[in-house]
C-alpha cells in the first residue's frame, strides 16, 4: 500500500474483499489480425486498493463494510447482479453516515460492475463521482486511481482522446507527489492508449518505462500485466521474436505469484509469437502448457480456447485430419458451454478446411 500521504489514515482492511478487476476493450482491427477470438479485449489490471478511513465504528458502519465484502465475494464468482445489489445498499449506508471514504471506494466498485454489465454510461458516472470524492478529500492516491479507472473506461468506449487526457492528468498528479508506484501504473495504461491508436512503438516506449518503475517497487502482478501488454505491442509491430521474450518474462512473473489469468495470456501470446514467426514446435509446446493449466484449473473455457488454437495450428501446418478432429471437439464443447456465437464461428472455420 502507498503510505506516504499524511492526509490519509490507513487501516487494516482484511475484512473487505478487495477486488481484482479487469475492464475489457473491444479489439482493434490491427490487434485482431494477430490474436484469435479470445483476444477480444485488453485486460486492465487491479487498481482498487484504496483504503477506507473507518473513523468511528458502529453497527451501521459495520453493516456497510459487510455488504462491501459480500459484493466483492460475489464479483469474484461472476455474480455481477448480486454485487451490484450489495454495493448499492452499502452506498446508501455510507451516504447516511456521511462516510466519504466509504462512498468513494463504493463508487469505484460500482463503476467496475456497471462496466461488466455493459452499462458504460452509469459506470462513467460512478467513476466521476468517485473522482469527485477524492478531490474533496484531497486524496491524491484516490485521484490517481480514479483517473486511471475513468481513463480505461473511456478507452473501452472508444473515447481515446478523453482517455488520454484523464491518464495524463493522473500522471501529472503522480509525479507532483513523487509517487512512482502509481506513475508506473499510469504509464502502463497510457501504453494501452497508444496501442489502441495503432502507435505500437510509442506503446512499447510507455510499457518499458512502466516496467522500470514496477520492478523498482517489486510489483510482480503489475509487471506481468505490463510485460504481456508489451508482448502484444511487439507482435502488432511485426516483431514476434521480441514479443516471445516479453511473454516469456510475463509467464515467469505470473508463475511466481500464481497469477492464472496472466499465465494463460502469456501462453497464448507465446503461441501467437511462434506461429507468426513460423516456428511451430514451440507453438505446440505453448499449447501443451496452456491445456495443462486449464485442466489443473478445471477451466472449460480455456480448454475450448486450446482446442480452437490447436485446430488452427494443425491447419497452418497442413495436418487437416487433426485440424478437423480438434474443430469437432471444440464445437462439442462450445455446445456444452452454450456458447452459440463461438459454435457458429467454429462451424465456419471447420467448413473452410472441409472444402479445401
Amino acid at each position: 500500500m502507498i503510505s506516504d500521504y499524511p492526509n490519509l489514515i490507513l487501516v487494516n482492511l482484511s475484512a473487505i474483499a478487495l477486488l481484482q478487476v479487469s475492464l475489457m476493450l473491444v479489439a482493434t482491427e490491427a490487434r485482431a489480425q494477430f490474436f484469435p477470438r479470445e483476444f477480444d479485449g485488453i485486460g486492465f489490471e487491479p487498481q482498487l486498493d484504496i483504503p477506507l478511513n473507518n473513523g468511528s465504528r458502529g453497527e451501521t458502519r459495520d453493516q456497510a463494510d459487510l455488504l462491501l465484502r459480500l459484493g466483492g465475494q460475489s464479483y469474484q464468482k461472476g455474480y455481477f447482479d448480486k454485487s451490484l445489489n450489495y454495493w448499492l445498499q452499502a452506498l446508501e449506508i455510507y451516504r447516511q453516515v456521511g462516510d466519504l471514504q466509504g462512498l468513494g471506494l463504493t463508487y469505484d466498485y460500482l463503476g467496475q460492475v456497471y462496466a461488466k454489465l455493459g452499462d458504460y454510461e452509469e459506470a462513467a458516472d460512478m467513476l466521476r463521482r468517485r473522482l469527485g470524492v477524492a478531490r474533496t478529500l484531497k486524496d491524491f492516491q484516490g485521484q490517481i486511481y480514479g483517473l486511471n479507472n475513468l481513463g480505461t473506461l473511456l478507452l473501452q468506449t472508444g473515447n481515446n482522446q478523453a482517455a488520454a487526457q484523464s491518464l495524463v492528468e493522473a500522471l501529472e498528479i503522480a509525479r507532483s507527489v513523487n509517487n512512482e508506484e502509481t506513475e508506473g501504473l499510469t504509464l502502463s495504461n497510457l501504453g494501452l492508449v497508444e496501442f489502441v491508436r495503432g502507435n505500437y512503438f510509442d506503446a512499447i516506449k510507455q510499457y518499458k518505462a512502466a516496467i522500470v518503475l514496477r520492478r523498482r517497487f517489486r510489483d510482480p502482478l503489475g509487471e506481468a500485466n505490463t510485460r504481456n501488454n508489451l508482448g502484444d505491442a511487439y507482435l502488432a509491430a511485426n516483431l514476434p521474436e521480441d514479443a516471445a521474450i516479453a511473454y516469456g518474462l510475463a509467464l515467469q512473473l505470473a508463475r511466481t505469484t500464481s497469477d492464472t489469468p496472466n499465465q494463460f495470456r502469456a501462453f497464448r501470446g507465446l503461441f501467437n509469437s511462434y506461429t507468426e514467426a513460423g516456428n511451430y514446435p514451440p507453438a505446440f509446446r505453448a499449447l501443451d502448457q496452456h491445456i495443462a493449466l486449464a485442466k489443473e484449473e478445471k477451466d472449460l473455457f480455456q480448454e475450448l480456447i486450446w482446442l480452437r488454437l490447436s485446430a488452427q495450428l494443425y491447419t497452418i501446418t497442413g495436418d487437416l485430419a487433426n485440424a478437423r478432429s480438434f474443430y469437432e471437439q471444440a464445437i462439442a464443447l462450445a455446445r456444452v458451454l452454450e456458447d452459440t456465437g463461438e459454435e457458429a464461428l467454429l462451424q465456419n472455420d471447420l467448413a473452410q478446411i472441409l472444402y479445401q
